[in-house]
């Protein structure tokens, strides 16, 4: 009987830590005690815009809203025009070599994107400078259906390589997206899957620009910066973004 008892103690005991672990796994803007560990930090406190402000500004933009827990960038219907009082916004510090992980969901139709290792230039936009994680409605925005096959889906390297698999989750739900940047390597994943690989500042790099538009746009849009900011795009349309953390890497 005795060994009975304690095998149920141990086993509620075991059940309760797992429990646990799980519950702290799943608590968005926080870290859990081995994340803190291993040296992640988190860009977004869940409550405030504390270390967030516009592209090219000082100030947090209006047109991105503080609530449940996350980012929302208020949809205005105007495409790449944004909100008057929206834009893009930047996290106030440049990274070089990093792990970001966030997590993002968005409204039907809608459109943005993760800039990484952006520049600020007055009068341009950040796309100019910077690679862009590309997050969208791939059901209903008609980018889906544009560029070559399937590079501005969800989770792709917008324009230039397509994200494979695709396995985006439909709108309304929370999608994970990582963006490892290590000396010109550069990883995309969605989802827990990797589905992009690239190396910056290569021949097959400066080829694949090269045949793409983005030199018209900035001739020298292929040198990207060895350092710079984390962005989220404001498209015209509703998009979340929470649980938004960083590790630097040596």
């Amino acid at each position: 009987m005795r060994k009975i008892y304690l095998l149920l103690l141990t086993g509620i005991f075991v059940f309760a830590i797992s429990f646990q672990s799980c519950q702290e796994k799943t608590v968005p803007n926080q870290l859990t005690k081995e994340e803190a560990s291993a040296g992640w930090k988190l860009l977004f406190d869940g409550t405030s815009s504390t270390g967030w402000r516009g592209y090219n500004k000082t100030s947090f933009p209006a047109g991105w809203q503080i609530a449940d827990g996350a980012m929302h960038c208020v949809g205005s219907g105007t495409g790449e025009a944004g909100a008057e009082n929206g834009g893009d916004i930047i996290f106030d510090k440049k990274f070089k070599n990093f792990d970001l992980k966030v997590e993002w969901k968005i409204a039907k139709g809608s459109n943005s994107g993760i800039f990484y290792l952006g520049q600020e230039v007055p009068e341009w936009q950040i796309w100019k400078t910077a690679p862009e994680y590309q997050v969208l409605d791939n059901i209903n925005h008609i980018d889906a259906t544009l560029g070559n096959d399937g590079n501005r889906q969800a989770g792709s390297l917008y324009d230039l390589i397509p994200a494979k698999p695709q396995n985006a989750k439909p709108i309304g739900e929370w999608n994970t997206a990582e963006i490892i940047v290590y000396q010109g390597t550069v990883v995309h994943k969605q989802n827990g899957e990797k589905v992009l690989e690239y190396h910056l500042w290569t021949d097959d790099w400066k080829k694949l620009v090269k045949d793409s538009k983005f030199p018209e746009l900035n001739p020298n849009w292929a040198d990207v910066a060895k350092e710079g900011y984390i962005a989220f795009q404001d498209h015209g349309g509703d998009v979340w973004y929470r649980d938004i953390k960083i590790k630097e890497l040596e």
